[in-house]
């Protein structure tokens, strides 16, 4: 008997229409939030599986599509006389309607575009000197190798020391 229930179609309307009627039937000036249309609908409609969630998807739903209008966390209808709200920013330009049968370009690759190539220039072969691209890799020191070169003895790194002068003592007594 228990599938028998299950299966049987459900005789309530869909959650848009139920959260109308707890709307209208509300009938509050600044709108309804979400506890008093729930608590509406469960008075009408009997304990229902899942309501709040339910309720929060239809609810969420109806806000993004229009047909509900949010203020100060207070659901209403929105006023068919009243202007469409603008978002943010500065509106886009309006687009030109495209010829019928046009097929837009592909989009444009990212980065920087290459040089245009000049068509009155000659093609020159591209000489190999033999030697590689870039700075040449540092060579490794063998253990054996003198540390001092042929010009004397080695410089050390870095800025040399201030020299301080000696400054001879004057005998005030």
């Amino acid at each position: 008997m228990a599938t028998v229930e299950v299966n049987k179609p459900s005789s309530l309307p869909p959650y848009s229409e139920m959260i109308f009627a707890a709307i209208a039937a509300l009938n509050d000036k600044n709108g309804s939030n979400k506890s008093a249309i729930s608590k509406y609908i469960e008075s009408q409609y009997g304990d229902l599986p899942a309501h709040s969630d339910l309720l929060s998807l239809h609810l969420n739903k109806m806000k993004e599509s229009g047909e509900l209008i949010l203020v100060k966390n207070n659901y209403m209808r929105p006023n068919p006389n009243a202007p469409p709200k603008r978002g943010r920013g500065r509106p886009p330009k309006p687009k030109a309607p495209l010829p019928p049968g046009h097929v837009p370009p592909p989009p444009r690759p990212r980065g920087r575009p290459p040089k245009p190539k000049d068509p009155n220039a000659v093609a020159t072969p591209k000489v190999s000197s033999g030697k590689p691209r870039g700075r040449p890799p540092k060579m490794a020191r063998s253990a054996g190798a003198p540390t001092t070169t042929t010009t004397g003895s080695p410089r050390p790194r870095g800025r040399p020391p201030k020299v301080k002068t000696q400054f001879a003592s004057a005998g005030f007594d």
